[in-house]
């Protein structure tokens, strides 16, 4: 009984070992993408600001 519990008790660290790693990975992944979009935007908005400025002139 009491090694059935011990095994029952490292199946599920062991999953959540997994579950914290890919999690851990997904975080990372969304965290380099978040910034690419972010750059992305940054230059969209100053060509939105650009041709503004343009069109202000004429």
């Amino acid at each position: 009984m009491n090694n059935e519990l011990l095994e029952s008790l490292e199946y599920r660290i062991n999953e959540f070992l997994e579950k914290y790693h890919s999690l851990k990975s997904r975080n990372s992944e969304l965290a380099e993408e978040n910034e690419k979009l972010k750059l992305e935007r940054e230059s969209l908005r100053s060509g939105v600001d650009s041709i503004l400025s343009k069109l202000e002139g004429i």
